[in-house]
């Protein structure tokens, strides 16, 4: 799937955000199909028009804690075709461990202050348009540390840290190989060896360790 093929629903409180994503995803081929300012308002438009995906933030009115999230589980269940990018400043892990635990296939939390590109930005929204996932690292470790009920995590070495991180962000073994510097095989060893510490099963498919990687979100 290319950028001009995904329809985009925007839900951002902030007009100048608001407004500056949409035309900054206009501009490179994305169709819009709506741009809201609240949670009831999404709803509403996904509903009258599905996207392929929403890019939700997560504080929104009225209270402005989290809104956005709530939504996004609403999203999921009532259109489970859409694909939910959650796009905010904070790690709110109360729903957000609840949603990505339900099937991680078109999910995506990143971390505005952390996206420092464009094209990254637009990559990861067609890749979780396309069914694929797209996670901050650091959203991943505060979500796993919140859920955390044992010390399976201190089993990891540091470089193994790394390697969870990068999966869970999607990433292939030989995208996990070129980030760290180091051989393709070495990547297939830490990921051996995280899945045996973590007693998740051990499966090929790079979306199949994400979902194993979130699942352990469960407890």
């Amino acid at each position: 799937m290319t950028a001009a093929a995904v329809r985009v629903a925007v839900a951002e409180d902030s007009a100048i955000l608001r407004d500056g994503l949409v035309q900054l995803l206009a501009d490179r081929g994305f169709e819009i199909t709506g741009a809201v300012s609240d949670a009831a308002a999404l709803r509403r438009c996904v509903a009258l028009d599905p996207p392929d995906v929403a890019v939700v933030d997560i504080r929104m009115p009225p209270t402005f804690t989290d809104e956005g999230l709530r939504a996004a589980l609403d999203l999921r269940a009532a259109h489970p075709a859409v694909g939910i990018l959650l796009f905010s400043q904070y790690v709110e892990t109360r729903y957000a461990a609840e949603l990505l635990a339900g099937g991680a296939a078109g999910i995506g939390y990143l971390l505005k202050d952390r996206v420092a590109d464009v094209a990254d930005f637009v990559e990861a929204l067609v890749r979780v348009a396309s069914g694929g996932t797209a996670l901050d690292p650091e959203v991943v470790t505060q979500l796993l540390g919140a859920s955390r009920k044992n010390d399976s995590l201190s089993r990891l070495s540091a470089r193994e840290r790394e390697v969870l991180s990068l999966m869970a962000e999607g990433r292939t073994n030989a995208a996990i190989a070129g980030t760290l510097i180091i051989s393709e095989g070495a990547v297939e060893k830490h990921v051996a060896n995280i899945f045996s510490k973590l007693d998740l099963p051990v499966s090929p498919g790079d979306h199949r360790r994400v979902l194993a990687v979130l699942r352990y979100l469960e407890g």
